[in-house]
């Protein structure tokens, strides 16, 4: 048996929506049809995005967080609507299975499709399996990961490693040498770099994150008649002026934006990289090699981030640095080292890459195929 028809539910945050909207692409690629079953108060934006790539879509009724009493009866009605759309969407769609990307927002479209009888496939992006998906291993054929889990005793069904799936443009750009992605760097926004500086690339996620652009400023302001470095620093929206600010008149090469679509470039031409260790990011800079310094967000649900993290670290990819202690004093000290030992950035970024899987998203769809083979 083929699969060619995969309902997905991937509501939520961007970090289920867009690993689903992978997997989705590239079944797609290989001549299969995918639907997006979304949920959540990104919904509505996350069926543009998909349907710009041609990925058919449905934004659920919403169903916010149960948190509460307050939220119980919203939860319980949303829980409803969204069960009732999921059971129309899966008649009329007619999948052999279901994969769901994690997030309580899954829970209509996995129980509608146990109701009609459909497979359920799950996947974690994190290396802390979170608590849907621990909870709606019970039901399911397999729970595939992006990382080792540090926990997959906690779940009721087989686990896997099959990588995190990354978006196509991403994947096709791992092996970007660093001269051509600074050339295009330079290109697209006027900038000079120069090729036999180290570069350090900043970024705090989608939303970036206000400790970085504080701190990094102030650390790089006091290193720079020291070392030699030039800086790409994506601030997050809203953020780029207090940032600017922050690093005022400078001596070094310095690209200082909101955010970039082209994630490919900024990762291709750094030597160093500062940022959060979502699961998308922590795959990206195995994927492309990419030395770091990890600061989790230390406000992440079960501090899934801390996991993500310690797989690089582990693996001597990468620093290790708790949110608390990242300081301009702390992070001035750790620029200055690693700066002044090119070998020991190589070997980060060698620690990192032996942890990449690469086309994680044809990899999954591959372990759906031959689980689906074995069905009775």
């Amino acid at each position: 048996m083929k699969l060619e028809r995969l309902a997905i539910t991937c509501g939520g945050t961007g970090g289920h929506f867009y690993p689903g909207l992978s997997v989705a692409r590239a079944l797609r690629a290989g001549g299969g049809e995918a639907l997006l079953l979304l949920s959540g108060v990104n919904a509505p934006r996350q069926k543009e995005i998909a349907e710009s790539y041609g990925v058919p879509a449905v934004a659920l009724p919403r169903m916010p967080s149960p948190r509460g009493i307050g939220t119980a009866f919203a939860f319980g009605f949303g829980a409803l609507g969204g069960l009732g759309a999921s059971l129309r969407e899966l008649k009329r769609f007619r999948p052999q299975a279901l994969l769901g990307m994690g997030s309580f927002t899954s829970l209509p479209p996995i129980l509608a499709a146990h109701l009609r009888g459909i497979p359920v496939f799950l996947h974690d992006g994190n290396a802390r399996i979170g608590k849907a998906n621990r909870f709606f291993s019970s039901g399911a054929k397999l729970l595939a990961t992006a990382f080792p889990p540090c926990n997959a005793d906690k779940c009721r069904c087989e686990v896997l490693v099959t990588g995190m799936p990354l978006r196509p443009e991403l994947e096709a750009a791992a092996g970007i040498s660093r001269a051509e992605a600074m050339a295009e760097l330079e290109r697209l926004f006027e900038v000079k770099l120069e090729s036999e500086v180290p570069t350090i690339l900043v970024f705090g996620g989608s939303q970036g994150a206000a400790i970085f652009n504080a701190a990094v400023p102030a650390a790089l302001k006091r290193l720079q008649g020291r070392r030699r470095f030039q800086l790409l620093h994506l601030a997050g929206p809203g953020k780029l002026e207090a940032t600017k600010q922050a690093y005022g008149e400078v001596s070094f090469p310095l690209l200082l934006l909101e955010s970039s679509g082209r994630m490919e470039l900024f990762l291709g031409a750094a030597d160093l990289v500062v940022c959060r260790s979502g699961g998308s990011t922590v795959a990206e800079l195995a994927r492309f090699g990419k030395a770091s310094v990890l600061i989790p967000y230390p406000f992440a649900a079960e501090h899934h981030q801390d996991d993500n993290a310690r797989v690089l670290e582990r693996a001597g990819g990468a620093e290790f640095l708790p949110n608390a202690e990242c300081s301009p004093e702390r992070l001035e000290a750790l620029f200055d080292r690693l700066l002044a030992a090119p070998e020991t950035l190589a070997g980060l970024g060698r620690g990192a890459a032996a942890c990449a899987v690469p086309d994680a998203a044809g990899r999954l769809i591959a372990e759906l195929t031959n689980r689906l083979r074995e069905q009775p």
